[in-house]
């Protein structure tokens, strides 16, 4: 069935060609035409000595996949290592980032209100009562996504970025303008997918995306010390006995068709609906538990820690379930 589900993902070969070729695209019409605010990626690159916050999109090709729970659990991670965090929600008519991290009744004014300059930046972030150095930009509930345009997000995120050590954009499924404005600026992508078809060749089409429509490709690759976006994938409700069993698709296979490194496997679990019900992201609930500990050692990967990836195998079967099922 693995094969089967290969033979499925790989595109014809004119699409083929067509991807090997991936080029930043020099006409999109989003792209400012005046002098940027943001700095030079380069001048983020340097690691040593960074002049302003980095910039993570976590994105997907097909909704409901974990996005945003995941980008809640992202940014509390760093925040609970120390580094100042704002997470934003750019799912501008849609809100639910505020739902995961508990702050819905706390939510006055939004994204729109401040690139409208109804309100201040400082007046819009809402810092988490629980996790010191996390804030929240909330979107809008009551305006499209027509009211983002790119002059603006650009001023936003620079105010942020100079604010904070990592601004995490929680983007919106497909590559609508939401998504659009979302990878743009972006230094990092994580593009998260589940172990299913559907899902994957959706994740393909956004890695080429933000490959060919961010500012980074417009600069282009190694011009003036700049990097290609970085992209890694997430993983979310893997359930290794089933892909195992050939039921889904297999970690190993995931990674070599979509050409990312993994940055995380979360495993499947109860757990994950039950913190949304309660307002608290997945990875508070502490290291014992399964998938709070695979976003545990998400955030130490990204962070530049080398860990094995766990829960991406069957745990064994005990001799007294192998005897009484």
């Amino acid at each position: 069935m693995q094969q089967n589900f290969r033979s499925l993902l790989q595109p014809p070969k004119m699409q083929q060609q067509q991807q090997q070729q991936r080029q930043p695209h020099r006409h999109f019409a989003s792209t400012p035409t005046h002098p940027f605010v943001l700095s030079h990626p380069s001048e983020v690159d340097n690691t040593k000595n960074p002049t302003r916050g980095r910039i993570i999109c976590i994105t997907s090709g097909k909704g409901g996949v974990g996005k945003t729970t995941s980008a809640a659990s992202f940014a509390t991670g760093l925040a609970t290592r120390g580094r100042t965090t704002c997470v934003v929600d750019f799912d501008i008519g849609l809100r639910n980032l505020d739902i995961h991290l508990g702050v819905e009744r706390r939510v006055v004014f939004d994204f729109v209100h401040v690139l409208t300059e109804e309100c201040t930046l400082n007046q819009a972030l809402i810092k988490d009562k629980k996790v010191e150095g996390l804030s929240m930009l909330a979107a809008s509930q009551t305006r499209d996504k027509e009211a983002l345009t790119m002059e603006g997000v650009e001023k936003v995120l620079d105010q942020l970025a100079e604010k904070f050590d990592y601004v995490v954009l929680d983007s919106p499924a497909g590559i609508e303008s939401g998504a659009r404005h979302a990878m743009f600026f972006c230094d990092d992508a994580i593009v998260v997918t589940n172990p299913e078809l559907s899902s994957c060749r959706d994740a393909d089409k956004m890695i080429g995306f933000v490959s060919s429509r961010s500012r980074r490709a417009e600069i282009g690759d190694g011009k003036d010390g700049c990097a290609a976006v970085s992209q890694t994938l997430l993983i979310t409700r893997y359930d290794p006995a089933r892909a195992e069993a050939e039921e889904s698709l297999a970690m190993t296979d995931m990674k070599e068709l979509l050409g990312l490194p993994v940055i995380g496997v979360i495993p499947e679990s109860r757990d994950v609906l039950t913190c949304t019900n309660v307002g608290k992201p997945v990875i508070s609930m502490g290291e014992e538990n399964p998938a709070a500990g695979a976003y545990m050692d998400m955030v130490d990967r990204f962070l530049g820690e080398e860990k094995e990836l766990r829960f991406v195998t069957p745990e064994p079967v005990s001799f007294f379930k192998r005897i009484f099922g």
